[in-house]
């Protein structure tokens, strides 16, 4: 691919930055944006069973709600990359952050399960446009060696959002209803928009590069060796994870205790995030990931053993509830680190590229699970930790064949 990007993008970043106090204050706002973002994105995995009886279609089918997001924000995300290049990007995530809250009162009001999905697609394009530009500017405002920090910091907001949206989204759901949840959703984005617009420094855009262009950077095998470990890994967590609330009372986890354990997986989430940051920094992607993998395979494994063997034991199933959100989102700063080293003049394409591939991957669970579902939730889980396992091997293949190139 050529330099266009580069040359565009993060220079004029890098030189707006230096007449900022820092890229610390700037990185944090970006993470509010992502924490706006990302609790829409896992809000419905909180409700998901009792918006399935209110539209009256299966709860495979209200998954598929999930994945029509998942799969509209990974096509939407390169092309809406090149089609607001030009845009200034303040103005560009304070944009997507107002479809966002649009496209959630849509979801709220939805008379049907059809209109429920054309406002998923139009909030999939909100996110879509938000998250690859907030992780790219983050990237640019500081140090190189602070690099994977930023990153974590800024998806730090999907990983709270994650700790708090889905068991918000749960509570919220039996007091008030699933409508009046996305519609709290809808405010929120709305009040990050107009706190965006206030306290973002203005940043310019960048000059348009066709989509072919961009998308050239794929045929390097380096990245190709990346971006499908983001599709494997996220598939992996999210086979379960998109039908939390029936995967939790598989393994004999009551109502009264959902919402604490949601918390849990979202308490490992964030530590997991930003742990993986600093690990990162100090000791590389690979030995990053490969712990995160072998976590996964472990947690999910002796879940999937719990459901089947009808045990109950609530105390193991809280820590490796735990174990599984850390090791789900201990993923992203390494991959995004990793596709930043081997493609740095690329850095805006191939972040966005790795969003499209997290959200590739939350849709292959949702699919593999809602199809796996009516086998229990036993299957689910061992589905899951066998997605792990080769992640895990993808993982192993693959930096090996690098490290012999070099």
């Amino acid at each position: 691919m050529s330099d266009v990007s580069v040359s565009s993008d993060r220079p004029a970043v890098g030189r707006e930055s230096k007449t900022e106090p820092g890229g610390l204050s700037s990185t944090l706002v970006l993470a509010l944006g992502t924490f706006a973002v990302g609790t829409d994105a896992f809000v419905v995995a909180g409700f998901l069973p009792s918006m399935a009886d209110s539209l009256h279609v299966s709860a495979a089918r209200a998954g598929q709600s999930v994945t029509v997001f998942a799969g509209a924000y990974a096509v939407l995300s390169p092309v809406l990359a090149t089609a607001t290049a030009r845009l200034p990007r303040r103005t560009l995530l304070v944009l997507a952050l107002l479809t966002l809250g649009v496209a959630n009162l849509g979801s709220a009001l939805a008379p049907n399960f059809a209109v429920l999905i054309a406002s998923r697609v139009l909030a999939a394009a909100g996110a879509a446009a938000y998250t690859p530009c907030a992780g790219a500017v983050s990237a640019a405002l500081v140090r190189p060696e602070l690099r994977a920090r930023a990153l974590a910091v800024v998806v730090g907001g999907l990983t709270v959002a994650t700790a708090l949206g889905v068991p918000l989204g749960n509570l919220a759901s039996h007091w008030l209803g699933w409508r009046t949840a996305l519609g709290l959703v809808a405010a929120l984005c709305l009040l990050v928009a107009a706190w965006l617009r206030v306290i973002m420094p203005a940043l310019p855009g960048n000059a348009r590069v066709p989509l072919r262009t961009r998308l050239a950077v794929l045929r390097r095998p380096a990245v190709l060796a990346v971006l499908p470990l983001t599709v494997l890994g996220m598939g992996a967590c999210y086979t379960a994870y998109a039908y939390s609330v029936p995967a939790l009372a598989a393994v004999d986890i009551p109502e009264s205790a959902l919402l604490w354990m949601l918390f849990l997986y979202g308490l490992g989430a964030v530590i997991g995030n930003l742990a993986a940051g600093y690990a990162t920094d100090r000791w590389g992607s690979v030995r990053v990931l490969t712990t995160g993998y072998v976590c996964m395979v472990l947690a999910l494994g002796l879940l999937a053993w719990l459901a089947a063997a009808d045990v109950s034991l609530r105390v193991a199933v809280g820590l490796l509830v735990l174990l599984w959100g850390a090791s789900s989102w201990c993923q992203t700063p390494p991959q995004q680190h990793r596709l930043i080293e081997v493609a740095p003049q690329e850095a805006p394409l191939v972040v966005s590229l790795n969003s499209s591939s997290i959200y590739l991957g939350i849709g292959l669970g949702t699919v593999l699970g809602g199809l796996t579902l009516p086998a229990g939730m036993a299957t689910v889980y061992g589905l899951g930790a066998g997605l792990a396992f080769v992640a895990l091997l993808f993982l192993r293949v693959t930096a090996r064949s690098a490290a012999r190139a070099d």
